[in-house]
Parts: structure tokens; C-alpha cells; sequence
């Protein structure tokens, strides 16, 4: 198993110019490892980073678009694999990370803690998928994920992370949305 925030902290040592969709969990580590104009957070839409990643990615598919994801996230709406898979955004990139639970609410198990998420996404036409469980495997393929042709799906094992209180005010701040929107007419 992976330590979520390890994880985070590799794959923030290669980011550049993509757009990055995050979500609860990972959107309140990520905030801590990369705060950027090019973050997006999924605000208050838990099931959603990967719909708002998507749009994102039709939008501006001159640029790459990462989605941090948790696996009971992904389960609130599990057929957007499906959508995904039939739109094949060349520059989408979808991470779950999968450690079992709704972490963000209290570490509740997810119905099926052993559910194949790199089967659901290979089902729904993804074929780019991949599973890892260990540290080295996620370094060595982060070059590659960032800059495969899409779509691209990777399962993170990794372990539960902490359930404490977490503040999300911060990330959802008018000035972030705007910081992002200015980002994106600079790139024009």
C-alpha cells in the first residue's frame, strides 16, 4: 500500500502546465503539496471530479487535465468510466486513489473494499488502465501517465489517510476559482 500523500508529493514534482481536478481527500492534500492558479477543487460535489475533469478536457484539450479521485468518490457515479471510455479525451488522465473507504466522511468501508476499479475501467472501454500498489511503481509511471494519449486510468492502492477534521473553506474560495479562469485565458 501507498502513502497518499507520498504519492501526491511525486507526482507534484512533475506537474507543469496540466489542469489538476481533486476532490476531498486528495484535494485537501493537494492544496498542502501544490497550490497553483491550474488547480481545480470539485467543490462540495463528491462522484463529480471526474465529470468536472472531463469538461475540462473537451474544453481545453490543448491541455492536459489530471483528476485526483477517491475510490468512494468514484462509486457516488461510476458511470462516468462509461462516458469517458466512449469520448476518449486524449489529454485526460484519471486517478483513483482506492483505500476502501469514504474517507472524507469518516472512513466509513465502501461497499466492496476489494472492488476491481481498473476492471470497471477497461469495461467501460478505457485501455489505458493500470493498477499499482507500491511507491516505485506510481514513480516510474507518472512520466508516462502524464503524457500518454488518453484516456488513461490508474488505481492507486493506498492506505487510508487521516480522518480528522479537514477544512475545505479555503480551497473553495471565489479567488481560486478566478485565479483558474485567469490562468486559462493567459494560455489562450
Amino acid at each position: 500500500m501507498i502513502d497518499r500523500r507520498k504519492a501526491l508529493e511525486l507526482l507534484a514534482r512533475k506537474i507543469t502546465d496540466e489542469i489538476v481536478v481533486a476532490t476531498y481527500s486528495s484535494a485537501s492534500d493537494w492544496i498542502e503539496i501544490s497550490d497553483r492558479a491550474l488547480n481545480y477543487y470539485s467543490s462540495g460535489a463528491m462522484g463529480l471530479a471526474s465529470s468536472h475533469g472531463l469538461g475540462l478536457a473537451l474544453a481545453r484539450p490543448e491541455r492536459r487535465v489530471v483528476v485526483l479521485d477517491g475510490d468512494g468518490s468514484l462509486l457516488m457515479n461510476l458511470g462516468t468510466l462509461v462516458t469517458i471510455g466512449r469520448v476518449a479525451p486524449k489529454n485526460f488522465t484519471h486517478l483513483v486513489f482506492q483505500n476502501g473507504t469514504y474517507e472524507a466522511n469518516g472512513g466509513h468501508p465502501i461497499p466492496n473494499p476489494e472492488a476491481d476499479f481498473e476492471g470497471h475501467a477497461r469495461a467501460a472501454q478505457i485501455a489505458s488502465a493500470f493498477t499499482v500498489s507500491d511507491i516505485e511503481s506510481f514513480e516510474r509511471k507518472i512520466d508516462w501517465f502524464l503524457s500518454a494519449p488518453g484516456p488513461v486510468f490508474g488505481c492507486v492502492k493506498v492506505e487510508q489517510g487521516p480522518l480528522g477534521p479537514r477544512s475545505y473553506k479555503d480551497m473553495y474560495k471565489a479567488e481560486r476559482r478566478a485565479a483558474l479562469r485567469a490562468a486559462l485565458t493567459r494560455a489562450d
